[in-house]
């Protein structure tokens, strides 16, 4: 009996044995599989969306982004431009692709943040439907004015404003962008009342405020400096809380007597959520290099942008704190989710 329980045990430990070996097999060839998507990736078109029209920050950004990639990868790496819905189409074109690393987003922060404080229902949830790759950079808004508004600073502009209630609008970039809040937290910070006039990025909109259609425009330094410098448009002040690296002489809103006012518009790169990690792994490691080298950050740092990169979860962290954020200010302003 003693000898039959012997191999009984023998025969039990042999099988347990037996199936550990299958199930490292099984590990190692789903780990060779997983290698294998990043080592084969890319094999065809890659499509890079932004959610904003041709000619504004997002292009900008992303543009000499996807050269590099094209060059870096031996694949076209094609920009497409899908706007509008206040940024959402272009997004949910991406969130609906297929999670195999062939679409990426190049968002601003109001499409994955701050619209959550402006709508009820988005065709997304942008924390569960997308998956982070990295920050790419922030920059500050500018305030600008048409050289035909009396204002010269936001003191001066103040005045104006609360001399003629409701008689000054401004235009942003779109609705929940950092442009429009921006907007929204002036209007409570100094107790005016201005009309927001959202564009469809900031194309339109400087068109409108160079025409002298709109008085007052908040939107990107990438499109406003050359307009700023030609005298053909009057920058006011920035809204982040320090100086802009490319407009050191122009003063923060915060200078004007509301401290702590800070508003900053990032840029980020994202795929669909269930991407595999180790094609996501490798988008990172490609992207990161191309936008900490020397020449990409010069020419971002002119258009007045500075390239910050991030981890995947340290944008996940940002992306969390600024719906928060937002929420905050929506509430403040009586903004109310539509």
């Amino acid at each position: 009996m003693a000898i039959l329980a012997d191999r009984a045990s023998m025969g039990l430990t042999l099988a347990i044995e037996s199936a550990a070996l299958v199930l490292v097999g099984m590990a190692g060839t789903i780990g060779a599989i997983g290698t294998a998507h990043a080592q084969g990736y890319p094999v065809k078109t890659v499509r890079f969306i932004i959610t904003y029209p041709t000619g504004g920050g997002s292009d900008y950004t992303a543009r000499p982004i996807a050269q590099r990639l094209t060059e870096r990868w031996g694949q076209p790496v094609v920009l497409e431009s899908r706007p509008g819905d206040s940024a959402m189409i272009g997004t949910d074109f991406v969130v609906k692709s297929p999670a195999d690393g062939y679409t990426l987003l190049l968002s601003a922060s109001s499409e994955v943040s701050m619209n959550m404080a402006l709508f009820k229902k988005m065709p997304y949830d942008p924390v569960r439907d997308l998956q982070p790759i990295t920050l790419v950079g922030t920059t500050a808004p500018v305030l600008l004015a048409h050289p035909s508004l009396p204002a010269k600073n936001v003191k001066e502009l103040v005045a104006i404003a609360r001399a003629k209630p409701g008689a000054l609008s401004y235009a942003s970039i779109g609705n929940g962008t950092p442009q429009h809040f921006a907007g929204e937290l002036m209007k409570t910070t100094f107790n005016i009342d201005m009309v927001h006039v959202p564009y469809k990025g900031a194309a339109p909109a400087l068109i409108d405020l160079l025409g002298g259609h709109v008085p007052i425009g908040l939107t990107a330094p990438t499109t406003a400096i050359p307009h700023i410098k030609s005298g053909r448009l009057r920058v006011l002040a920035v809204t982040a809380a320090q100086r802009s690296g490319a407009l050191p002489d122009v003063p923060t809103i915060a200078e004007a007597g509301a401290p702590g006012f800070d508003i900053v518009q990032w840029y980020a790169i994202w795929v669909a959520a269930k991407t595999p990690k180790d094609i996501a792994d490798k988008i990172y490691a490609d992207v990161t290099s191309i936008i900490h080298s020397p020449d990409y950050k010069q020419r971002q740092l002119e258009a007045g942008t500075d390239i910050t990169g991030s981890t995947p979860d340290a944008l996940s962290q940002r992306q969390k704190q600024d719906i928060e954020k937002y929420r905050k200010i929506a509430a403040a302003a009586g903004i109310k989710p539509e």
